[in-house]
């Protein structure tokens, strides 16, 4: 059997992974992504985890909520990449000056 903590510690690497993602490359916008969808991946497993442990159903339901969103967000989020690569031929967030507002 695998102890709460065992499965915290666990996603604190995870989102500590996904956290150091998002501040080495952050120019880059393929890789903010994955660093978001690692970050979410370890608070699904803080869910799931719970869920477990306390004999719940609620965080299940929550993670399968969690996945929705980001299925949702990747497409959305990926469907602006290709087209920001189409316009500008690059993925590097300091090129998108257009973006902000002046």
């Amino acid at each position: 059997m695998i102890s709460l903590s065992h499965i915290l510690i666990l996603a604190g690497i995870i989102f500590s992974l996904g956290l150091v993602c998002l501040l080495v490359w952050r120019s880059n916008v393929i890789m903010l992504l994955v660093g978001i969808e690692i970050m979410l991946n370890a608070a699904m497993l803080v869910f799931v985890g719970g869920s477990y442990r306390w004999g719940a159903a609620d965080g299940q339901i929550f993670a399968l909520t969690i996945i929705a969103m980001t299925s949702a967000e990747v497409s959305l989020a990926l469907a602006m990449v290709v087209y920001l690569h189409r316009r500008q031929q690059t993925v590097d967030v300091d090129d998108f000056h257009e973006l902000s507002d002046q």
